[in-house]
């Protein structure tokens, strides 16, 4: 590879800007919202949308795959030999819009203001895979790939990815590679870049608490019944101790502890304490005893309620004892815990400590695996060094607090790791009104892409 190849990339991508913005805007009009059965032919229409993007990159296979819910994209080129290959992954769907009413502008007709273009799935991930395909294009135009690709791009992401291990499982020997790419993540700021490399599961449940066989008097029944409400109360305050510590029995079994090493690496994330206070609006902060904000965010477990359900809520007063009441309960998982052992320590909990007198009921709704990669082979590297060309500083190494299950899957299903990177940043409001991609970093973000794939080169 010459230098003089390397800066014909780049200058293609940099005339190219405006196109590559119209391309964006293309696939943010299309309202692939994969949650809602009224927008099946919007998804359908997106996944041809990317498959119409891969033809034109000039891969040599590209087919639509039809799972029972929405449809997989796949295309590859290989015309090198002794090269890697890599899969690059992303998904087209993107979630709901509501509320409505909390967007500036329409929230599928993409708008630019200032530096940012706001559109359902700017940053979350059409803006990612967008950025992706456009590196690919200014490699294909200015003296060809140097490495082999394959693409996997999903339309049900947003629900939870249900059919998507189920493919990789049965089309091992295609989806074969020497590595992943997935830039489904994003960066601490946008003069931060940022490598994710370990990223925490999950485990939802529903927790139904039973009492009376209906709604009763407070003041009849009052002081005789146990209020499924309270209940439900009492034992969600006792999943948590005065340290911060989740007390289902044997959670913390199998967490992998943080050496020393990485807890340094960590440490230089700059997001200290202030960072979290002024992010949230929170008067303080709630840490596990022992560990930072930073390490608690992305390296240790969780348990959180998401919402809840019980009794009268409507305007004024009613002074019922509720027959029933739900809570909607999450846990992050890292390293090496098991989302269905998790089930099972919640189920042991809730027998040693639901009262006699309510009945309850455990839903395990969904989970997804936790993952961590290594931070130190050939392709983080060239990564890493691509990061570093474009910002000037030695790239963040991070521990994800959310999810990406595919991720995991892969490890499992096709034994490989995943280089994590992405473009977004932390007020992007994606999965909120008002979703936004950064622009002048979604254009150094394509630029950090060419020389990712030019470091490659064997």
């Amino acid at each position: 590879m010459t230098d003089d190849r390397r800066e014909a990339a780049l200058q293609y991508a940099r005339k190219n800007k405006e196109k590559n913005l119209s391309a964006l805007k293309e696939i943010l009009t299309i309202p692939s919202v994969s949650t809602e059965p009224a927008h099946a032919a919007d998804i359908r229409h997106a996944a041809e949308w990317m498959a119409a993007q891969l033809r034109g990159l000039g891969m040599q296979k590209v087919q639509i795959f039809p799972t029972a819910r929405h449809p997989i994209v796949y295309g590859e080129w290989r015309g090198i030999k002794n090269a890697p290959t890599v899969l690059i992954y992303g998904h087209y769907d993107v979630q709901p819009a509501d509320p409505l009413d909390l967007w500036k502008t329409a929230p599928f007709e993409p708008t630019v203001r200032g530096d940012s273009i706001f559109a359902r799935g700017a940053s979350d991930m059409k803006g990612q895979s967008v950025a992706t395909f456009k590196a690919v294009e200014a490699l294909v135009k200015t003296g060809g790939l140097p490495v082999n690709v394959k693409w996997l791009l999903e339309g049900e992401e947003e629900v939870g990815s249900p059919n998507l291990a189920d493919f990789i499982a049965s089309h091992k020997d295609l989806l074969a590679c020497d590595f992943a790419f997935n830039p489904d993540a994003g960066m601490i700021s946008k003069d931060e870049p940022t490598i994710t490399y370990a990223l925490r599961g999950l485990a939802y449940f529903e927790l139904r608490i039973s009492g009376p066989a209906n709604d009763l008097h407070s003041g009849v029944f009052g002081g005789v019944v146990h209020n499924p409400a309270n209940a439900l109360a009492e034992l969600i305050a006792g999943m948590r101790d005065s340290k911060g510590r989740i007390t289902l029995p044997g959670f913390y079994d199998s967490v992998r502890k943080l050496g020393r090493e990485e807890r340094e690496e960590l440490a230089r994330i700059p997001s200290d304490e202030k960072y979290y206070l002024e992010k949230t609006g929170v008067p303080a902060l709630l840490t596990e005893q022992g560990y930072t904000p930073n390490e608690c965010s992305g390296a240790r477990p969780t348990l959180d309620v998401n919402g809840m359900i019980s009794g009268f809520t409507g305007a004024g007063s009613k002074t019922i004892i509720p027959a029933t009441a739900m809570a909607k309960i999450s846990c992050r998982l890292v390293p090496d815990q098991d989302p269905l052992e998790v089930g099972r320590q919640m189920r042991r909990y809730l027998e040693e400590n639901a009262p006699a007198d309510i009945r309850w009921e455990l839903v395990e709704m969904h989970g997804g695996d936790p993952s961590i990669s290594d931070r130190d082979n050939a392709p983080v590297r060239a990564f890493s060094a691509a990061l570093e060309t474009v910002w000037g500083k030695r790239p963040y190494f991070k521990r994800e607090g959310g999810s990406i299950p595919v991720v995991g899957t892969m490890q499992q299903l096709l034994s490989v790791e995943s280089v994590i990177g992405g473009f977004g940043l932390p007020d992007d409001n994606f999965h909120a009104p008002n979703e936004k991609l950064h622009l002048p970093t979604w254009y150094r973000g394509i630029e950090a892409l060419i020389h990712f794939f030019l470091n490659l080169e064997p």
